[in-house]
């Protein structure tokens, strides 16, 4: 990190994460001059408790970036979503849906860190931790960071614009002075990787939502899975007691369960016991939040890869325009502000309701069960899991064919259809 000085940049990324470097990237390319500091001084560091799904609506964004070959090339799976419900599984035709992508997070941070240190423009600065920041001019506005070294040695960085990528427990919020929101979670996670046969629908990835139950296995390739479980937090003290045994069970007690007893653990188990979803403003004058320092969500939903994808880039195309000197930092500010609020309150606020570990709710068991009788709606509701579809154009796209999809279905049954449900779409 070198003695006590202070360098200009246009940017100074604390956060060295997908996030981060994403950010980076699209910022080192436009022309702009970027600071990466990351707090681990190993270039392979990587995120351990993550899930690694990166959702399809992502897929664009790492073209943009020019990783998606990489990280095909670098194993990545492509699949779509099973969906078991207690009407059925939810199944949309392959064909039909645009596919995710899975990578385990030690061969996608590299990646991913190394396209960014590649990047024309860009100083990646491993082994450094943010200490304070610099503020001045107008508004007190922050264009600063102070960094310290493994050694001790401290370097100011400045910069036009300040971004913080370095998580959930974000210490350049806090040194900000930012508040923020916890929702509580009432669930719990524990998940391992696992060789053995592969389950049913591989390469895809099953999911079972038992209402409120959760479970999860994911083919990685070969016969690596990701199995994971999502209780409610009254089934803790049996996965305390005895997690390995307490997962095999969850799992193997699944309807149409995957094959868990026939397969061996390859990994430790990781847990995770209190995650809460925590909001905060995204910007500040001269400073901008991306990933999961903005917003860290339920991982249930499995989009804290893609989002932090997407937010780097919907900052950098915000921003760009202000670093240029075309026009100033607060606009370009309240551009990103507002296209996170476009693009993600809907889907935050329907995570954060599941996340409390309630049952479904009228309009989702509609939906659900029509989804299993019919694959346009199958189709929809992966659009919708994925983030690609938001909750207010599902309400108004899809539940009007549920409700007669439902409708026919009694018919033939010869019970009454269910009444269609009513109200905002904050129901979901």
């Amino acid at each position: 990190m070198g003695d006590a000085k202070s360098t200009p940049y246009d940017a100074v990324i604390v956060g060295g994460s997908l996030a981060g470097c994403s950010a980076a990237i699209f910022l080192g390319r436009a022309g702009a001059r970027v600071a990466l500091v990351e707090k681990s001084p190993d270039p392979k560091h990587f995120k351990r408790i993550c899930t690694h799904f990166i959702q399809s609506p992502t897929t664009p964004t790492l073209r943009r970036l020019g990783l998606l070959e990489p990280i095909l090339d670098a194993g990545a799976v492509p699949y779509t979503g099973r969906l078991w419900t207690r009407w059925g599984w939810i199944v949309p035709p392959g064909d039909r849906v645009a596919p995710s992508h899975t990578l385990r997070r030690h061969l996608l941070d590299p990646i991913v860190r190394d396209a960014a240190a590649a990047t024309p423009g860009v100083e990646l600065l491993l082994g450094g931790t943010a200490t304070a920041l610099i503020r001045s001019g107008d508004a007190n506005a922050i264009n600063g960071v102070v960094v310290r070294d493994r050694e001790g040695a401290e370097r100011t960085l400045r910069g036009s614009l300040v971004i913080a990528a370095d998580g959930r427990d974000s210490r350049i919020a806090e040194l900000a002075g930012l508040r923020d929101k916890k929702i509580k979670q009432g669930r719990f996670v524990y998940s391992g990787y696992f060789e053995g046969p592969m389950p049913t629908g591989a390469p895809d990835t099953s999911a079972w939502m038992m209402d409120p139950q959760f479970a999860l296995v994911a083919p990685l390739g070969g016969d690596l899975m990701l199995y994971g479980a999502m209780p409610t937090m009254d089934r803790l003290p049996e996965f305390k007691a005895d997690p390995e045994r307490a997962l095999v069970e969850y799992i193997a007690a699944v309807p149409d369960p995957p094959p868990i007893r026939e397969a061996r653990r390859v990994s430790s188990l990781i847990g995770k016991i209190e995650m809460p979803n925590r909001v905060r403003g995204p910007v500040a004058p001269g400073l901008a939040l991306i990933g999961d320092s903005a917003l860290a969500s339920d991982p249930l939903a499995g989009i804290g890869c893609g989002w932090a994808f997407q937010s780097a880039e919907w900052l950098a195309d915000s921003v760009l325009p202000a670093l240029r000197g075309e026009e100033p930092l607060r606009r370009g500010l309240a551009r990103y502000r507002r296209r996170r609020r476009q693009e993600l309150r809907g889907h935050m606020l329907v995570i954060h309701s599941y996340a409390s570990g309630r049952r479904f709710n009228p309009v989702e068991r509609i939906l659900f069960s029509a989804a299993a009788r019919d694959p346009r709606l199958g189709v929809t509701v992966d659009a919708f899991a994925t983030r690609g579809v938001k909750p207010g154009r599902l309400i108004a796209g899809a539940l009007p064919r549920a409700a007669a999809v439902n409708a026919r279905h009694a018919l033939r049954r010869g019970k009454p259809a269910p009444p269609p449900a009513t109200g905002p779409a904050r129901q979901l």
